[in-house]
């Protein structure tokens, strides 16, 4: 069977070889996977893309009662076998008791791929079908089959529950696959902007990495000059004409655990506006702490929110809004969204540039600068990278706490020290100077001083704006001590892992790059 990528099928070659390698496996017994992801993500796209290749079994599910979604399934199966005359399934058992004796022996020899998107839908309508599924999935693990069952959804909370704790399906599945917002490079490169960082970082802290927003939402129309990009997000984002102007709002309203949007759009606010702590949030909303851990759950598990560890702190953690476009509504648009509806975009853009700098690019510049880190700027680090992460170093003697945005540290083990490989400060609209490396020195030494093993330690910083000539010429003169800067800017972010010519200093000259 084949399983080459098709060549219409953009990036997301670690998800095709996944999902080729479930199709494929001879394994003569049923397979069962789970996979999701937000909508928008291009999950239909890539599994219809599958299962043309394979020439397996779709069936998408809507929004429809339980008989009508029968009866769409049963003239699906008769379409996919080709039979004359549409099926009928008196019930749900009927119907996928149907489809894996499609599977048996006699009737394939090769794995039999089928696909149920939109799985959500038949669930909230059937509840018994997880049970359903279960069952046969258990028989076909004595019996021989050749099924190989994909369940899509974008309902995240349905989706990860189909796994969890007592669920009839968990530990059925032998694929568990998240479908996920392209990372900032390959989103760069599917808008066509990777020559232009400066505007390629603008346009993926507005709209992430999601790739419906492109072609279906705005028909291609996509900036390719940084002069082009304010009145790109007034025609576009911002007008009440775009399909984008209301997205945010259906993505939360889209989530099935969610009742109260007006709720769970002020914990969202609450964290873009930089109240990022649970008390901070139930400060900003008028709640209690203790009142407001249903929404942050609901809101974790939809995946609209992330909770990340403080990780030189244990036990403390700050929440972070992880759609870009949702942090971006509720920075900009919410709170001007009267005068949005009227046409008054230019106008409020205009007024919008200090919290768009501040709110929405700034604290998603970090995300980006760890996304690298973790990706290709590995490869600049000296030491096996550990876990990346941010955090807050607190210095007893100078009584006050240095943000630490980009960190990488490797738990202790055996007798061995905590050892921290890397501290890095993010700033993006300003030219980092001598006083941003001497602040991250001195968190070394803090460090240091309370045990942990920096003799490898690394200094980054990162800047959207650039570095003065002075702390370049320092970097090249403090050539004698052994460890790195790295100085690394929206060039080497969008570049080669090496381009960011870290200073060698040993020898006080930069070390050759990777071509």
């Amino acid at each position: 069977m084949r399983s080459g990528k098709p060549a219409h099928v953009f990036d997301r070659h670690a998800e095709w070889d996944a999902l080729a390698a479930f199709a494929c496996r001879t394994r003569p017994h049923a397979m069962l996977g789970i996979v999701s992801g937000r909508r928008r993500m291009g999950k239909t796209y890539l599994l219809r893309a599958l299962v043309e290749q394979q020439g397996g079994f779709y069936f998408g599910a809507t929004a429809a009662t339980e008989a009508e979604s029968l009866r769409q399934f049963a003239a699906a199966l008769a379409d996919h076998v080709g039979s004359p005359a549409p099926f009928a399934f008196a019930t749900w058992d009927d119907a996928i008791s149907f489809l894996f004796g499609l599977a048996a022996p006699r009737n394939s020899r090769e794995p039999l791929l089928a696909v149920i998107d939109e799985f959500p839908y038949l669930a909230k309508t059937a509840p018994e079908l997880p049970s359903i599924i279960q069952r046969e999935v258990d028989r076909f693990q004595v019996e021989e089959s050749r099924m190989r069952l994909l369940l899509c959804g974008s309902a995240m909370s349905v989706m990860g529950g189909l796994l969890a704790s007592t669920a009839p399906l968990r530990g059925r599945a032998q694929l568990e696959l998240v479908v996920r917002p392209f990372g900032y490079r390959s989103a760069a490169d599917f808008w066509e902007v990777a020559d232009v960082p400066a505007l390629a970082a603008r346009l993926h802290a507005v709209v992430g990495g999601t790739p419906a927003y492109r072609r279906q939402f705005l028909g291609d129309d996509v900036p390719s000059r940084l002069e082009e990009f304010d009145g790109w997000i007034c025609s576009t984002v911002l007008s009440p004409f775009s399909p984008l102007f209301r997205e945010a709002r259906y993505l939360l309203a889209e989530e099935a655990d969610i009742r109260d949007t007006s709720l769970y759009h002020s914990v969202l606010a609450a964290v873009a506006q930089g109240n990022s702590t649970r008390g901070g949030i139930a400060g900003y909303i008028g709640r209690k702490s203790v009142d407001i851990s249903h929404p942050l759950h609901v809101l974790e598990d939809s995946h609209l929110l992330a909770r990340e560890a403080d990780i030189f702190r244990a036990g403390k953690s700050v929440y972070r809004v992880t759609e870009p476009l949702i942090n971006f509504y509720e920075v900009v648009m919410r709170p001007a969204w009267a005068r949005l509806e009227s046409g008054q975009a230019r106008e409020v853009w205009a007024h919008s540039a200090e919290r768009f700098a501040a709110q929405v690019v700034g604290p998603h510049f970090e995300t980006v600068c760890r996304e690298y880190i973790l990706g290709p700027g590995r490869a600049l680090l000296r030491s096996a990278l550990g876990e990346v992460g941010s955090g807050v170093v607190t210095d007893p003697v100078a009584r006050r706490q240095t943000q630490i945005d980009v960190a990488v540290v490797e738990p202790g083990a055996g007798g061995r020290k905590q050892a921290v490989h890397l501290l890095g400060e993010v700033k993006w609209g300003t030219v980092m100077g001598l006083s941003h490396l001497e602040r991250l020195a001195r968190a070394r030494e803090v460090l240091t001083a309370r045990g942990m093993d920096t003799s490898r330690c690394q200094l980054a910083c990162f800047s959207g704006a650039g570095f003065s000539d002075s702390l370049r010429s320092e970097v090249a003169r403090e050539a004698g001590d052994g460890d790195d800067v790295l100085l690394i800017g929206l060039d080497e972010l969008y570049g080669g892992p090496f381009r960011a010519a870290p200073i060698d200093r040993a020898s006080g000259t930069e070390r050759a790059r990777d071509t």
